[in-house]
This record gives structure tokens, sequence and C-alpha cells, in this order.
């Protein structure tokens, strides 16, 4: 079975071979292995064989990205949302935001007239994404914007077609999308006090986002799904009132996944944190899969699978604290247990539960896959 096939049947609810396999690492963790034994010139994608491939558009208002200093430790740049950041040179850490672009609605005004859809926003040679999300602020929590080798000069969505694997459309969406230009304290106060611009920061992204979707599949992309990236929770819950998502995402969510569920396609969602009231909101709506589950957020994979895993599939859940303790009989207890439950029926596909920190060596991560292998056989 090919990974597009098992996948696609993870997300429509049905038993395949084995569980699916999918992950994302921080940039450092990466830089780890490869001192450890993950060849230099091979992604992670590629050596452990990871079954989604994710394909993006820039959506961004392509601002000039430029050095403005740099140190034996730290690089400061602009950002082509307009921001300032000063980033670590390892990436293992968050950034340091010196400088958003968007201080009110004014400001918004201006960088909405750059953000016209066009063929140019497209990598057209289709090199992939190493892991499920590409982030202008380099957050820990994403993998780096490595990309794959071409091979004999085929285009990587072409050599991923020909590999089999699953392949997404992926994109930043609302309030994800509205943080690359809006400091966090000042988007939440404007969720409270100023809805109308909000509410157009995120319908604007979502016009955006549709229409470089269609463009990239006139110009000859094939996608198997869409991975949609808009986190809404933290350690304690959400970070606003399902209220103000009511009112003001939702609508705006809702018209995405008509959208591609309109055209056939399944729709994994990545949203951090402790989202579990959002859940049957989700569901109503449309969602397939929502990820990555984290565990300190008290998103419990088992107890999710038995309130909703008849109407939504899930993908991680998986402690990555679990993968460094020194008793290796915890981390075999996490997937052994999870998994066995989580892929009755279908409806699991494996991830960590935010992404693999770089406290979790090459071996160490070796052998989660080995587990994952070993327990998510049907």
């Amino acid at each position: 079975m090919i990974s597009r096939e098992r996948v696609l049947a993870a997300l429509n609810h049905e038993e395949a071979d084995r569980v699916p396999i999918h992950d994302q690492a921080w940039a450092a963790t990466v830089e780890r292995w490869h001192k450890e034994g993950l060849p230099v010139e091979v992604n992670p994608a590629e050596y452990f064989d990871y079954e989604i491939v994710c394909f993006d558009a820039d959506t961004s208002p392509r601002f000039p990205v430029r050095t403005v200093e740099e140190t034996e430790e730290f690089v400061v740049h602009t950002t082509p949302y307009g921001g300032l950041f000063r980033d670590h040179k390892d990436y293992s850490t968050t950034p340091e935001v010196l400088d958003y672009p968007c201080k009110s609605r004014e400001d918004w005004e201006a960088i909405k007239e750059r953000l016209v859809p066009g063929r140019d926003r497209v990598d057209w040679k289709g090199e992939w994404l190493c892991g499920t999300a590409a982030d202008e602020r380099g957050e820990e929590s994403v993998l780096e914007t490595g990309r794959s080798e071409r091979r004999q000069g085929l285009p990587g969505w072409e050599r991923a077609r020909e590999q089999g694997r699953f392949t997404c459309f992926a994109s930043e969406v609302g309030f994800d999308s509205a943080l690359n230009y809006v400091a966090t304290e000042r988007l939440l106060i404007a969720i409270a006090t100023e809805p109308e611009w909000v509410r157009d920061m995120y319908e604007t992204d979502a016009d955006l986002v549709i229409q470089m979707y269609e463009i990239m599949k006139e110009g000859g992309f094939e996608f198997d799904g869409v991975f949609l990236y808009c986190d809404l929770g933290y350690r304690n819950g959400l970070l606003f009132s399902p209220r103000h998502f009511d009112e003001q995402l939702r609508p705006t969510l809702r018209r995405l996944f008509d959208h591609f569920n309109g055209d056939g396609v399944p729709i994994i969602l990545h949203n951090c944190g402790g989202v579990r009231d959002l859940i049957p909101r989700f569901i109503e709506d449309g969602l397939t899969c929502l990820q990555p589950l984290e565990v300190k957020a008290g998103m419990d994979l088992i107890e999710l699978k038995r309130d909703f895993g008849g109407r939504l599939a899930f993908m991680g859940g998986i402690d990555v604290r679990a993968m460094v303790d020194p008793d290796p009989g915890v981390i075999e207890e996490e997937i052994k247990t999870k998994l066995l439950s989580a892929k009755k029926g279908g409806g699991y596909v494996y991830h960590s539960d935010h992404s693999v920190p770089n406290n979790v060596s090459f071996d160490q991560y070796r052998r989660v896959l080995q587990l994952v292998k070993k327990y998510g056989a049907y």
C-alpha cells in the first residue's frame, strides 16, 4: 500500500496495513541528528519516509527581506510580512520580535493592497516543505523551511506523486496569519474592541489562500488534501472566547472548509494548545482531521478518540517528553497504549504532540518510529 492510499484510508476512518506516519522537528533537532548519523544531504522527511508532503504559496505582502545586524549568536532581519526579528543562529528558540508592521487598521489598509494573487507567488519547481509548516515567525514549534533535493531535475511535486506520497496544499490562515502582522497582545485587544478590522484580516487572507490554491491547481499541482495552520489555544485553554471565535473566525474557517470540501479533498487543521471546546464546531463545519493534540495542554488522544473518533480523524498526541525519558519503557508504553486505542477503525495518523525538540537524539527518534510501526500495524 502506498502512502497516498494509507493516509486517505486513515482520514476516511478505514483500517489500512498500518497507521500512517508523519512528523516534524525543530531546525536545531535536525542539526543534531546530522551530527549523530542522519546523512547531511538528506532531510528527515525523506529519511524517515514521512507520508504527507506539503506545498505552499507565498501569501505574504512580500516586503523585502534583509539582514539588519549579525553577531556570532544572532541575526536581526526583516521579514516578508514587514516585521523585524532577532533570531538565534541555531533557531533553537522563539525569535525575539523587535517590531511588527501593523499597529492599527490604517497600517493594515496599506499592507492589504499588496495581497494580490499571482503565479509569481508559487515555486513552480514545487520543492516540498520538510514538515507541515514553514513559519516566518520562526517559532520553535515549526520545522525549518528546509527543502528536499531534487532528483534528475524532477520538480518536487512530480517526485512526490511518483513516490506515492499524500500531497497537500498548505497555508496559514485566520489568527495565525494575522499574527504575522500584529503583536499578539494587540491582536487580542483588537478581537475585543475592533472586530471589523479583525474580520477583514481573516477574510482578506482567506481570499488569497483560496485564489492561490486554484492557481496552483490550474498550473499542474495535484492535491490529495489541504493542511491549514491556525493556532487557537495555549496550555490552559483557548486564546480567546468561543463567542469571539463564533463571531469572527468561524465564518472564515467555514468558508475555507466549504471550498476545499467542495473540491473533494480532506482538510487537516494544525491547531496547537487546548482546543477541545472547539471540536464540535470543527466537526459541524466540515473538518476532516485535527493535529497535533498537545498532551501538556490537556489534549488526550484516547479521550478524543472515544468522544469524537467516529466524526473526526486525529493526527498526533504522542508526548515528546516521553521520547527523552531515560527509561525506554516509558515511550514504548506511551506509543503502545495510545496507538492500540487510536488506530481502531482507522481515523489516526501518527505525529508527535507538537514537534520533536533537540533533546531527542537520532537513535531515540529512530526507536520511536520503530515502535509506531510495531504497534500501528493492523
